[in-house]
């Protein structure tokens, strides 16, 4: 596969434009070529929105821009479901390269706010992050930390953390916290602290990459956890049919994981 090259240092966003190409596809076409059941779980959301983005770069003869979230789990270093789950993205965005030749840029959002509240090091934090960056370079992605793009761009905006849904989501984000959270307090203090965080960092997202279409390996119940005006794609993980996030995988039982959703990462 061959990206343009991008800084693989956590610098992002990065802003990418290449000449157009003679024969330009239609945005139909450029958003049939991933928006394809070998790798959605669910039909994206405002799709009138990601029609208007993909057209957007396509008239800018841009990649067309993908981020999204990469979590910390018990593991604190690289594994096969991680190089497994970079090469299935890799696979996705040679889809559209396939048919559109600036291709796809995805750039993969390590969310050290999230592994610090689940009480992981930073010690342990940078050791897994460390890995999964010179993967991900290998692969032409680009890349940063979601702690930096919150002390960045939280500044720029003037939205203030809503807290209205947070007892509708409590209940599932709380049975993900029981598994995962190792934080002060019991799961629903940690659910509430979670869902209060990605309540700010929703709009750090959309101030740090405005013409993006966030992915996700989640499912639309949690919606309100990602960005409100992004386009989202709800992807599988590792293959088709596959929803459990890679980092929340040991290598060695791999085979035996059951797809899921929701897990606080």
């Amino acid at each position: 596969m061959s990206f343009s090259d991008y800084s693989a240092q956590p610098t992002c966003p990065h802003n990418a434009r290449t000449q157009k190409t003679r024969s330009t596809p239609s945005t139909d076409k450029v958003i049939a070529s991933f928006n394809t059941w070998a790798f959605k779980r669910e039909q994206p959301s405002d799709v009138d929105l990601l029609s208007n983005i993909v057209r957007k770069q396509i008239n800018n003869g841009s990649p067309i821009q993908f981020v999204l979230y990469w979590g910390k789990g018990p593991r604190n270093r690289t594994a096969l479901p991680d190089l497994q789950c970079l090469d299935y993205l890799m696979a996705f965005a040679d889809r559209v390269k396939s048919v559109y030749e600036p291709g796809a840029h995805l750039t993969l959002i390590y969310t050290d706010t999230h592994a610090a509240l689940n009480g992981h090091s930073a010690a342990n934090t940078q050791q897994y992050f460390a890995g999964i960056e010179a993967a991900a370079a290998e692969r032409g992605f680009g890349q940063c930390r979601l702690g930096d793009l919150v002390r960045k761009f939280r500044s720029r905006g003037s939205h203030e953390a809503d807290h209205s849904g947070r007892g509708a989501m409590l209940s599932n984000l709380t049975r993900s916290a029981s598994r995962w959270y190792r934080g002060g307090g019991d799961a629903e203090a940690g659910a509430v602290a979670y869902y209060d965080m990605n309540m700010v960092e929703k709009h750090v997202i959309e101030a740090a990459f405005p013409q993006s279409i966030f992915v996700t390996f989640n499912g639309s119940d949690l919606r309100a956890l990602f960005p409100d005006n992004l386009p989202i794609f709800y992807m599988y993980s590792l293959r088709k049919g596959f929803g459990v996030k890679p980092w929340f995988i040991d290598d060695a039982i791999e085979s035996l994981a059951q797809p899921g959703a929701g897990q606080i990462a």
